[in-house]
């Protein structure tokens, strides 16, 4: 790649300069020069201690004894005594001596002989931290699984018991190959733009980088389908991938997919929900290459897969995506970052595109492969807006009706033909209370927090202290009647059960969020991100709520509103097959975009104005948080160094609560944020990772959390 600045991770990588700094010597705490025995060769073992404070992210030396000399091996599970503790840690490397200048010392312990701390893993994990200005400790708590004693015996015993893969809990049983459903998948590739030539290139051995728009959810032609054709033909040139999803419904569907596609035993199953066993299992038979695809959520990024050919991400704007521990990375970032190092492929999936991922192409980083026109056309279902002028002249209430009468038809005779999609914004019944007079938020008068009706209570309570509020008046205009601002899912269920009387409604929110669903006729009406899938697709879809999802205090509250309409319109049947998507919202470019059928044309645009204002993903973004004190050193200190532009310190939240908390002299945590050129990113990353190892040795100030690229920030 000739230009570098292309990748979002580009620039804040350490030059080649700074790499050796990593893997220094450092003298460890204490030393014990008339110890035991030591290695007869390669006696030094370089430490990494597991310690997430920020001037610990360093190697230590260690003696290694005689004793331990077998097992004490690069990548190994360790224990040491550091500042009078006992610590776990990973050997880095082993050497013959040490800079150190007097003597170490020795390691207590090796906790486990698996070395599961690779090379490529270490490389990886370390500019993950340089990027995201974390530590490495950080990246490899979430990067390696904990450990599982009975299953290392296994592993380093060479029993064929591991090598055996769980039960996969999916349709097609052991995974037995279907020709059908291969070839059936190979053909949707082939109908999509550059789709033949890049399996085609992965096959023969290349490393083509693309990004997939699919324009179908469900069925043979659907995107498990494709990711899977993807796979088989990296797997055709004797390498292995890695494909990330967001939640375990899509984790069930990819690797039911995989299975039907691959040999038995080929694929393994990375995430924290099926628990410690299965998944270090899995990443044993990954390390050994018993298994050589991986997938699974988060995770499973860091998979150590064995000549790693290929690195697949689906819906790569779904939030899940993003760790919610330090440092906080994204699955996109972390594969784009692997593709780069390990020469693999990559494929960037989704039914819509990101402003990241448009940059990419953009920059002429990724080829896009997307549907033609023709195909569109074939393959999607008929979008309708009831806020468009043509429908307001038909149904002049349809613009404040919450079913405008398009809707209810459009129910109606999807009903007679199949199963119909409704979505809403909200679980719950009636999730908030608005002032009926200015329609701002009603709100406790004890403690700010938002009103609402519990259950059959008639009386509005406050859902964070639960005081009852029974004589409410508006703070704003003084009025004194409440209604609903929104409907949940049990109310608009209620509603709909009433309005069709005779058919099911099946309902999938919160922690009732359901997979599949029949194709029997019936009412689904689910939360965003909660769409059940129907095998034979939906015969309608009434997208509810869109302006509560559009007006929500978010640069990406458009992008991802148009992420959720497209990701549930896919699921619906193609327009000649009775398809109907209906969709109830004002802003004419998000549901032109759905109208359209045009999610490239709506990322292009929305990079364009963030291009133009600077904002992210044009440059990156830091946010610094903490006390003000304590996030006004951190800047003044970063300041030393570089100059950025910044924005604050205000307070995290402006509610009335932060507002009093100000009042009565409190100290409330505030925000900066920091934009970032890619051009200075790397500079700018090293300097925050040197002013918090020195904050936190020297003790000049609190701690602050400093979150990079953070989507839901601004």
């Amino acid at each position: 790649m000739s230009d570098g600045s292309l990748l979002p991770f580009a620039m804040a990588l350490p030059s080649p300069s700074h790499q050796p700094s990593l893997l220094q010597g450092f003298p460890s705490r204490g030393s014990d020069v008339a110890g035991p025995p030591l290695a007869a060769n390669n006696p030094v073992a370089r430490v990494l201690i597991e310690s997430s404070l920020p001037h610990l992210d360093r190697p230590f030396d260690y003696s290694v004894p005689a004793e331990l000399d077998g097992s004490a091996l690069a990548g190994v599970r360790v224990k040491v005594r550091f500042s009078g503790q006992e610590l776990n840690g990973y050997v880095l490397e082993r050497m013959e001596s040490s800079e150190a200048g007097h003597g170490l010392t020795p390691l207590l312990k090796v906790v486990s002989a698996v070395p599961v701390l690779t090379p490529a893993l270490l490389e990886l994990a370390s500019s993950l931290a340089a990027r995201y200005a974390g530590t490495l400790s950080d990246v490899l708590r979430t990067a390696i699984p904990p450990r599982v004693a009975r299953l290392e015996k296994q592993f380093l015993s060479g029993d064929s018991r591991l090598d055996e893969p769980d039960e996969p809990d999916t349709p097609d049983g052991h995974g037995t190959a279907s020709q059908g459903s291969a070839s059936q998948a190979q053909a949707a590739w082939a109908s999509y733009t550059n789709g033949t030539p890049y399996l085609q290139h992965l096959a023969g051995g290349g490393s083509p980088r693309a990004v997939l728009t699919a324009t179908q959810g469900f069925g043979t032609a659907g995107w498990p389908g494709l990711v899977a054709s993807a796979v088989a033909a990296v797997r055709s040139s004797g390498r292995g991938a890695v494909v990330v999803v967001p939640d375990y419904r899509d984790l069930d569907r990819m690797e039911a997919a995989l299975r039907a596609v691959l040999p038995a035993g080929d694929v393994a199953r990375l995430t924290a929900d099926d628990g410690p066993t299965p998944r270090y299992r899995s990443y044993l038979r990954l390390l050994s290459g018993a298994a050589k695809v991986a997938v699974g959520t988060r995770s499973a990024a860091y998979a150590p897969v064995q000549d790693l050919g290929l690195v697949v991400c689906w819906d790569d704007g779904d939030d899940l995506h993003i760790d919610q521990r330090a440092p906080y990375a994204h699955t996109r970032e972390i594969l784009l970052l692997r593709s780069e190092q390990e020469s693999a492929a990559c494929l960037m999936a989704a039914h819509t595109r990101s402003t990241e991922l448009q940059r990419l192409v953009e920059g002429g980083w990724a080829v896009p492969v997307e549907a033609p026109r023709p195909l569109v056309r074939a393959s999607t279902p008929r979008v309708l807006n009831t806020a468009d002028s043509f429908e307001q002249e038909r149904d002049p209430l349809a613009k404040i009706a919450r079913l405008p009468g398009a809707a209810w038809r459009a129910a109606k005779e999807g009903l007679e033909r199949g199963p119909v999609l409704v979505q809403v914004a909200r679980a719950g019944y009636a999730p908030s209370l608005v002032c009926e007079d200015c329609r701002e938020t009603a709100r406790c008068n004890n403690c700010q927090g938002p009103l609402a009706i519990a259950g059959q209570s008639a009386l509005p309570q406050c859902r964070w202290c639960s005081t009852p509020a029974p004589e409410w008046r508006c703070r704003h205009c003084g009025g004194g009647r409440l209604r609903r601002g929104a409907a949940g899912v049990l109310r608009t269920a209620e509603e709909l059960g009433r309005a069709f009387p005779g058919k099911a409604v099946v309902t999938s929110s919160g922690d009732q969020v359901k997979a599949t669903v029949s194709d029997a006729r019936a009412l689904v009406v689910a939360t965003v991100g909660a769409e059940p899938i129907v095998s034979g697709g939906y015969a309608a879809a009434l997208l509810l709520d869109g302006n509560s999802l559009l007006r929500r205090e978010n640069l990406r509250a458009g992008e991802d509103t148009v992420r959720r309409w497209f990701n549930a319109a896919a699921l619906v049947r193609p327009a000649n097959e009775g398809g109907l998507v209906i969709i109830t919202a004002d802003d004419t470019t998000a549901t032109g975009a759905l109208l359209r059928w045009d999610p490239a044309g709506y990322a292009s645009r929305e990079l364009a104005l963030r291009q133009e204002l600077q904002l992210p993903p044009a440059v990156r973004i830091a946010s610094v948080t903490g006390k003000r004190a304590d996030v006004v050193h951190f800047t003044e200190s970063l300041a030393e160094n570089i100059q950025l532009r910044t924005a604050g310190p205000a307070p995290v939240s402006l509610t009335l609560s932060a507002q009093r908390a100000v009042e009565q002299e409190r100290d409330p945590d505030v925000r900066t944020l920091i934009f970032i050129p890619y051009a200075q990113a790397g500079v700018a990353t090293r300097s925050m990772r040197a002013v918090k190892a020195a904050s936190a040795a020297k003790r000049t100030s609190g701690p602050v959390q400093l979150r990079l690229d953070g989507v839901d920030v601004l």
